[in-house]
C-alpha cells in the first residue's frame, strides 16, 4: 500500500513545524526512493546560495520520512530518530534543488521491518544528497533507528 505523499506531508509539517518555512509544499515516493523539490529562496544564506542549515535540515527529515514511509506501508508505526550522521558540502546551491534519498536495495526496507518486528528496533543506513542541477552539492551519510511504538 504506497502512502498518499500529500496527506503525509500535510500530517508531517504538524510534527515539525520547521518544514512550514522551508518552502517544501511535494513529495516524490516510489516505494525506493524520496525526493524533496525545495525552492531556493526561502532557504538561500547571505552569498545568495543554498543555507547549510537548510539543506542539512531537510536532507535529514528526507531520510528520516523514507525510513518511515516503509515501515508505515509494511503496517509498523514507529519512531524513527537519526542516531548518527556525517555531512559534506561539496558545491554551493545556486539554483532551486532536490533533496533524494534511496533505499540501498529493495530488500533494506523489508530487513528492517523484520528486525522491529524480532527485536522492537531495527536500523538504517542511508545516503541523502541534494542535488542542484543534478550535481551533488550535499551529501548526508546516516544512520536511522526505529522504535516499535
Amino acid at each position: 500500500m504506497q502512502t498518499n505523499t500529500q496527506e503525509f506531508l500535510k500530517w508531517l509539517k504538524t510534527q515539525i513545524p520547521l518544514l512550514e518555512h522551508l518552502g517544501i509544499e511535494q513529495l516524490g515516493w516510489n516505494g525506493q526512493t524520496l525526493t524533496v523539490p525545495t525552492p531556493l529562496a526561502p532557504n538561500v544564506n547571505d552569498k545568495g546560495t543554498g543555507f547549510g542549515g537548510s539543506q542539512a535540515a531537510i536532507a535529514t527529515v528526507a531520510g528520516w520520512c523514507l525510513t518511515t514511509l516503509c515501515l508505515k506501508e509494511r503496517g509498523l508505526e514507529c519512531d524513527v530518530v537519526i542516531a548518527d550522521s556525517h555531512l559534506q558540502y561539496l558545491k554551493p546551491v545556486t539554483t532551486d534543488f532536490e533533496t533524494r534519498v534511496t533505499l540501498p536495495d529493495l530488500s533494506a526496507a523489508d530487513a528492517l521491518a523484520e528486525r522491529v518486528e524480532e527485536r522492537g528496533k531495527g536500523k538504517l543506513e542511508l545516503v541523502v544528497e541534494v542535488l542542484c542541477q543534478e550535481q551533488v552539492c550535499m551529501r548526508l551519510e546516516g544512520v536511522y533507528v526505529a522504535i516499535k511504538r
